[in-house]
């Protein structure tokens, strides 16, 4: 009977810990941190009981706090967070949202690494009905005239964006923008409705929807796309499909600590 009070005792010290950590790095929370009031107010304790759960928080460096008082998330949170973030594995997260995506679209899926100014495409998903395609991974294709690339460059920051067109839109196909004008409106419409759509603009006869994978600071760092003959992805359907990349895209940044991706359908 005691150890089993005990067992409840530390049991709720616990949940309010952890309660006070959550409420400490809360994104509306003060930046200057919270007072020991505010923190008993939240929680729902007294002083005393909240200064008993702060000291092994401020042992292990997950809360600290200044010489005005005021409690603040502590660098053992960013220790923390920096070995969760190494050991997250992009191709291991994205795969089975590809496969996914493949079974909903009967399309090829595409997984793709930015790297100015291309892309590098790491993964790839075969759809049952492929048609021979360029891609493969390895393959090192120019970022302007793709899906994919595109896709990242809408939210990639403006000295990236500018060099890629200083380094000149290299006509792929009779379809390629090469206007510096409509390029930087396509980046405008996908920021807009979340997909870019190359249109047989990097290769002959492959319409292709790619949206953007966002990291846990909201930044791009991948991209994925659905590519087929144009015959069948239509420009209609290609609208269509956009949403599905887009949804599939958050997913997996959801799955890399992007708490609200900046894609929306």
């Amino acid at each position: 009977m005691d150890d089993a009070g005990t067992g409840r005792n530390r049991s709720a010290s616990l949940r309010r810990a952890l309660a006070l950590v959550t409420q400490i790095g809360n994104p509306d929370a003060p930046f200057a941190g919270l007072s020991l009031g505010e923190l008993a107010a939240g929680v729902g304790v007294d002083k005393s009981t909240v200064l008993r759960l702060l000291a092994p928080l401020r042992e292990l460096e997950l809360v600290e706090t200044d010489d005005s008082g005021r409690y603040r998330l502590g660098v053992g949170l960013l220790r923390l967070g920096q070995v969760y973030l190494d050991r997250l594995d992009l191709h291991g997260i994205a795969v089975p949202v590809l496969r996914a995506l493949v079974g909903d679209t009967g399309e090829t899926a595409h997984l793709v690494l930015y790297q100015h100014p291309d892309v590098v495409y790491i993964d790839k998903v075969e759809a049952e009905s492929a048609v021979a395609m360029r891609s493969r991974v390895g393959r090192v294709e120019p970022a302007a005239s793709t899906g994919v690339g595109r896709a990242y460059l809408a939210y990639a920051p403006r000295d990236v964006v500018d060099d890629v067109i200083a380094r000149g839109l290299v006509k792929r196909t009779p379809s390629t923008i090469t206007s510096v004008r409509r390029w930087r409106a396509q980046l405008a419409e996908t920021r807009e409705r979340g997909y870019a759509i190359d249109d047989c603009e990097n290769e002959d006869d492959v319409r292709c929807v790619g949206a953007p994978i966002f990291d846990h600071r909201g930044d791009p760092t991948a991209a994925i796309s659905i590519a087929g003959p144009a015959w069948r992805i239509t420009r209609e359907r290609a609208d269509s499909l956009g949403p599905r990349v887009v949804d599939a895209a958050r997913t997996i940044s959801t799955k890399l600590g992007a708490r609200q991706p900046a894609v929306s359908a």
